[in-house]
Parts: C-alpha cells; sequence; structure tokens
C-alpha cells in the first residue's frame, strides 16, 4: 500500500498500474452503462438525445488531452502564459463554430461533417475532405497518445524492463476496449468521468504544491503573478512567435479548423437535441476551458520553482511528471498526476479513434446501399484496422519527435487543417461551383507551398518566423487555388 502522507516515497510501478486500472475499471464501467441498447446511429452521433450541460462539460476533456494535461504546465518555462492569447483566438473561434456551422450541420442532418463537402462540391471534393481529416486526426491523436506512452514508458514499462512498443500496444488495446460497442454515445459520459478527475487533479495539485512551498492562497497568487513567467502579450515584436496577432489568430482559425471542421469534436456537440443546445453547449465549454487552462498554466509557474528549489532538471513535458513523482511530495501528487494523465489522454485517443473510425465508414467506405448489420460488420472492421494503425503512428512518432507535443500537435495542424478549413471557406462564403476532379490538386499543392514558405521565411521576409498563423495561410491558397476552378457562369444553390 501506498502511505499517501511520506513525503520520501516514491510511487512504484506496481502502485501506478493499480491507479490506472482502478480508474480505467471505473471508465469501462460508464462505458457498458452508456452503450446499453446502442445502434449504429448511438456510435455515429449518440442518437442526439443528450443534454446539454453534459456534453459541455464533458467537451472540456475532449479538447484538453495528455498533450494539455504535460505540456501547458511545461511551456510557461520558454512563453510565460502567452497561451492565454491563443485562448482569445479559441473563444471566437468557438462563437464562429456555434453560429456559422451548427446550424448548417443541423440542417444537413448528417452523420459525417464531411458529407456537406459531397454536396457543395461533389464527390471527388467529399473524399478529398474525408481523407485530409483522417491524415490529420491519425496524426494528432497520435501525437498525443504518444505523450502518454512516453510517461508510462518512464514511470511503468522503462523500470520495468518492458519495451516501448509493449507499451503502446497495452495503451491501444484499452482505447480499443472502452470504444468498440458504444462509439460516441459512450464516449460522453466517459469524458464526463475524465474531466472530473482532470480538474480534480490539476486543483489538488495546485493545493498540494502550495502548501510544500509555504504558500497559502494569497501567497500563492503573488508568486505567480511576481515571477518571470506570468508574461500574457507580446506586442513589440511582429517576428516574434509569441507575437500577439499571430497567437490570437492562429488560436481562432485553429479552433475552428480543429474543432468545428472535425469530426471527432463535432461528433460530440452534435450530440445535442437541437442547434440552440448545441450552441449553448459550446459558448459554455469555451469558457470552461479557457479557465481550466489558465489553471494548467499557474500550476505550471508553482511546478517550476518547486524544481528550482528541490533541484530538479527536467524542463518542458518531462517536467509535470518529475515534480509530481518527486519524493519530496506526498504520494497522492504522484497519484493525482497518475489519474490525470490517463484521463485526458486516454479518453481523447478513445474520442479520435471513434470519430476515425466514423469517417472512414461513412465517408471513404460509405454507408448507402448496406443495411445496419453490414454497416456494423463493417464499423467493427475499420475501428480495429484505426487502433492498429494509430499504434504504428505512435511508434513511428516515437523515433522522429524532437520538439514539445502541443507545439508538434499544432505544427501538424496547420498543414493538414489548412486544406479542410479553405475548402468549407469557400463553399460557405461563396455560391460558385468548381472542377471537382481538380480539387485534390489544390489541396496537397496547399500545404507544400506552406512548407516552402516556412523554410523559406526569415531570408524572403526580413527574419520573419511562421506561427500557427500558417493555418490561415495555408486556407488562405486552397480558397484561392478554388478559385481558378471556378465554372464560369456558373452557381450552386447554397446547402
Amino acid at each position: 500500500m501506498i502511505n499517501l502522507d511520506n513525503k520520501n516515497e516514491r510511487m512504484t510501478p506496481l502502485s501506478i498500474i493499480l491507479t490506472i486500472l482502478a480508474y480505467f475499471t471505473a471508465m469501462l464501467v460508464v462505458s457498458r452503462l452508456a452503450a446499453r441498447g446502442g445502434d449504429n446511429s448511438a456510435f455515429f452521433r449518440g442518437k442526439r438525445k443528450t443534454s446539454w450541460w453534459v456534453v459541455a462539460f464533458a467537451m472540456i476533456g475532449s479538447c484538453m488531452s495528455g498533450v494539455t494535461f504535460v505540456s501547458v504546465p511545461g511551456m510557461v518555462g520558454t512563453s510565460g502564459m502567452g497561451y492565454l492569447q491563443m485562448c482569445i483566438g479559441f473563444f471566437l473561434g468557438y462563437l464562429v463554430i456555434a453560429f456559422v456551422l451548427i446550424p448548417l450541420y443541423f440542417r444537413l442532418n448528417v452523420y459525417s461533417i464531411y458529407q456537406y463537402l459531397d454536396r457543395r462540391y461533389g464527390m471527388t471534393t467529399y473524399k478529398t475532405g474525408a481523407w485530409f481529416f483522417f491524415l490529420s486526426k491519425m496524426l494528432g491523436a497520435s501525437v498525443r497518445l504518444y505523450l502518454v506512452c512516453l510517461t508510462l514508458q518512464l514511470l511503468v514499462f522503462g523500470p520495468l524492463g518492458l519495451p516501448f512498443a509493449l507499451n503502446v500496444a497495452v495503451c491501444m488495446l484499452i482505447v480499443l476496449a472502452y470504444t468498440f460497442r458504444g462509439g460516441v454515445n459512450s464516449l460522453v459520459w466517459t469524458d464526463v468521468l475524465r474531466t472530473g478527475c482532470m480538474i480534480t487533479a490539476v486543483v489538488l495539485t495546485l493545493i498540494f504544491i502550495a502548501r510544500n512551498l509555504g504558500l497559502d492562497a494569497k501567497g500563492m497568487v503573488a508568486s505567480i503573478r511576481d515571477s518571470g513567467m506570468s508574461r500574457i502579450f507580446w506586442f513589440d515584436d511582429v517576428n516574434h512567435p509569441q507575437y500577439f496577432w499571430k497567437q490570437m489568430l492562429g488560436g481562432l482559425f485553429t479552433v475552428i479548423a480543429m474543432t468545428g471542421l472535425d469530426q471527432d469534436m463535432m461528433q460530440h456537440t452534435l450530440c445535442c437535441k437541437n442547434p440552440k443546445d448545441s450552441q449553448k453547449n459550446l459558448v459554455v465549454s469555451t469558457l470552461l476551458q479557457n479557465a481550466v487552462i489558465f489553471l494548467f498554466l499557474c500550476l505550471g509557474v508553482l511546478l517550476y520553482r518547486y524544481a528550482a528549489a528541490n533541484g530538479i532538471p527536467e524542463t518542458g513535458d518531462k517536467l509535470f511528471p518529475a515534480v509530481a513523482t518527486h519524493a519530496g511530495l506526498p504520494a497522492i501528487v504522484g497519484i493525482l498526476f497518475i489519474i490525470g494523465l490517463v484521463a485526458s489522454a486516454f479518453g481523447a485517443g478513445g474520442s479520435a479513434l471513434t470519430s476515425l473510425t466514423t469517417s472512414f465508414t461513412v465517408d471513404i467506405l460509405g454507408t448507402a446501399g448496406k443495411d445496419e448489420a453490414q454497416v456494423r460488420r463493417n464499423r467493427k472492421r475499420v475501428h480495429f484496422g484505426m487502433t492498429v494503425g494509430m499504434g504504428l503512428t505512435i511508434l513511428i512518432f516515437s523515433t522522429l519527435n524532437n520538439t514539445s507535443a502541443i507545439d508538434a500537435v499544432y505544427k501538424l495542424a496547420s498543414y493538414t487543417y489548412g486544406p479542410i478549413l479553405g475548402l468549407f471557406a469557400f463553399g460557405i462564403a461563396t455560391r460558385r461551383t468548381v472542377r471537382d476532379k481538380w480539387v485534390p490538386l489544390v489541396a496537397v499543392a496547399a500545404p507544400l507551398i506552406c512548407l516552402v514558405l516556412q523554410l523559406n521565411s526569415e531570408r524572403w521576409f526580413g527574419g520573419y518566423k511562421f506561427s500557427y498563423e500558417l493555418l490561415l495561410i495555408n486556407a488562405g491558397i486552397t480558397f484561392a487555388g478554388l478559385c481558378l476552378l471556378i465554372r464560369k457562369d456558373t452557381q450552386t444553390n447554397q446547402t
């Protein structure tokens, strides 16, 4: 047994395993209860019977993966609280999703949001959007799960002499176990559980570390405020990656692309009963998410202060795991870290796996002319195949990663979500039809042009470095390319 008050006892691999098993037992019970009586409709969109406030709370956990849990506290060492600049953009982006995209999706009454592209452009564009989503989600979800696998390797598998590949296989089997039957219907309720666990973990960890540093509530606020890591706004250097307008616009268009044009996130919010409930869910959810992100940034300041006081050299993504499992803190801090990490990371992996299954089954394989039993068989095969594919992608990423996980997620999004954002923007903003068969060429060319621009930006543009605003440029190039494909003297009725 672990003595929760013992400040000199490190968490052992066995204690970590028992903590993870206890959490997943609870999650599997919730998943089973939510999956009862589920059919394909329940798997794909939860039958649209879920209360908006339940989805709003669940989406906090959906949008905050293990990357948020580990990378956000670690990033304050290099960029302070500048991430809040992106959060301003996140809020504005959620308003666009709520009042522009949500009415469109409900009016279309689709399983997959990419079915809009079929109705607006044609089958080739529809498949192009679906494949770009597949690539985007597979890479993004793999980065997020890679981080939790890396942490578990350091704390559990490594000390036991077990290989990283076994670590990945176990993690993917866990994700498969609780998503295989219930789909999005189960995910909403397991996300409620993991959101609660994650918020509890970060709040209690803040309290324990502040107490260890001898800080009361007032002292904790003063310590965070007076630290050199509390800076939020950068207006002085346009070439700096943290420059306000880069971060704010990056946040705005990133959340539109990674939430509003993402089958994963929209699969959650389309569970609501009607468009108004879905809109309320999104507005409340973004306010709560930003509040939780602020807590993570405050925690990061205290983690760095604790590390400095106790000779802990780790920074960035390795900071939180190192401090949480340090012998100078009560073992309960390590337990809270493990629960928060697995709750945030595995839930995000399960959510991504379900959305990938939905998009591949509906968008790429198609459901037209197939009965319920055929669709169910295809869905189960695809679900298993996506699990294997995600595991292999994690292994590949583990050999290539040399940056922080959260930075990697947004950089990948800038390239892979840009064409999707451009396709939807052109479809909603114009009434023109395009030459459908040439759309894939534009969608592939846009991120390649962005790559050339990013590699040469400092030389071509007087030292300017692209940040997450590259997503907007990518979408703009896609939009311009579609303009070149417009059929003369033709226009379409808006769907």
